[in-house]
């Protein structure tokens, strides 16, 4: 396991560690000054710009993966209990997305969602709307419909991986003992399905909030998330310390936030059983 260990030690801890430090420093664009200080993360927390952004970047990942899972467990179920034949043909299809560059995805929802996009010409032509919809574009509406198509194969795998798992005897005992349908579903499918929810929701969530390709391309000023600004701190402004204290700070949100959402989805799902 050594060459593993360390290949993951070079590329995963030793950046983490390296970000920490930076974020402890301070930096006047080309003099960068190592003596330990808080001043980043007071920053951080002082300054409203930040907190808008941090709690739009939490929001909208969270939409995000609400809208994702929604979508993706009924096609998941479909697949995992009515699909007798070609299951392998439907999940390859659902990968096919991957096969195309992300950006390529984005500019297309970029022309789907425009001022004189499919939606608006179309729904011009059948006379629904007089004049073009202006908020579907260039704001958080745009950047949570990006973003949910983007992850939503992320989602199904791991749900159609969890129903795949569950012992269909278990449902035909619900079934002698008299559940219905819903009752079934509540009481067995749900519960024993909840890892891979779970597992779906993390695989969202994380990426979503650390997402600044798509904010920068169909969210516009009202769909700017956090990432965006660290973006800008490593870049034009040249203010690594401030913007690694923004990623390390975003990083412990995410972790508190995906901690508590695990607890929870355990607790509900013992008191679903």
């Amino acid at each position: 396991m050594s060459p593993t260990f360390f290949y993951a030690l070079l590329l995963l801890a030793v950046p983490v560690a390296v970000t920490i430090t930076f974020s402890f420093w301070t930096q006047t664009y080309l003099d960068l000054d190592t003596t330990f200080t808080l001043a980043n993360y007071q920053e951080v927390w002082s300054k409203p710009i930040y907190r808008v952004l941090m709690f739009r970047s939490l929001t909208i990942a969270a939409i995000v993966t609400a809208v994702t899972v929604i979508l993706a467990y009924p096609l998941a179920y479909y697949i995992s209990f009515h699909v007798k034949e070609r299951q392998a043909l439907w999940i390859f299809l659902i990968t096919i997305p991957f096969w195309t560059s992300y950006l390529l995805r984005i500019f297309a929802w970029k022309l789907i969602l425009g001022y004189n996009g499919v939606i608006n010409s179309t729904l011009m032509e059948l006379g629904i709307i007089g004049e073009p919809l202006e908020f579907i574009l260039h704001n958080a509406n745009a950047v949570v419909m990006t973003l949910s198509h983007a992850w939503l194969p992320f989602a199904i795998l791991p749900i159609f991986v969890s129903l795949q798992k569950i012992d269909r005897s278990l449902l035909e005992a619900a079934n002698d003992l008299g559940d219905g349908p819903v009752m079934r579903f509540l009481r067995v499918t749900l519960p024993l399905s909840l890892p891979g929810v779970i597992a779906a929701s993390l695989i969202v969530f994380i990426p979503t909030i650390g997402d600044y390709v798509t904010p920068r391309l169909v969210g516009g000023s009202d769909g700017l998330m956090i990432a965006n600004m660290i973006q800008v701190q490593f870049g034009k402004a040249n203010n690594w310390p401030l913007g690694a204290a923004l990623a390390m700070t975003s990083m412990l949100l995410v972790t508190a936030v995906s901690v508590a959402f695990i607890l929870v989805a355990r607790f509900l799902g013992g008191r679903v059983r």
